[in-house]
């Protein structure tokens, strides 16, 4: 019997047969891994520097394009332009979470446009 079989069983939470299946490391690997280096693998090539993604959300639930392209390590340049005050603010405060999480840059380039930039892109102002 395995530890964590024992232990389930001296806890009375069942008989532990739901942990007996091995653990696949490799399906979480991804998770660790840069955003380039999955999109490298997902797609068989580099992520391309030069092209910017541009979205422009139109409800918080648009969040989900934005995290995938930028996690993705494509840059994105998002206009909540088109979204009431308070999506829009629970959308860039979404944007500033995910580029934190993700060491990238957020800035802003107009009024209620942002630029989202992974870590390996070089934001350079004058």
């Amino acid at each position: 019997m395995g530890a964590v079989r024992r232990v389930v069983s001296y806890l009375g939470l069942g008989d532990g047969d739901q942990y007996d299946e091995p653990y696949d490391y490799d399906e979480y690997e991804d998770e660790r891994m840069p955003a380039s280096e999955r999109a490298a693998r997902r797609w068989g090539s580099g992520v391309d520097p030069a092209r910017i993604i541009m979205i422009r959300p139109r409800k918080y639930s648009d969040a989900l394009i934005v995290g995938q392209h930028f996690r993705d390590g494509q840059a994105v340049i998002m206009d909540v332009a088109g979204m009431s005050l308070a999506e829009a603010t629970r959308m860039v405060d979404f944007a500033a979470g995910l580029t934190y999480g993700c060491d990238g840059r957020i800035e802003r380039i107009a009024d209620k446009v942002f630029l989202l930039a992974p870590a390996d892109i070089e934001i350079t102002t004058t």
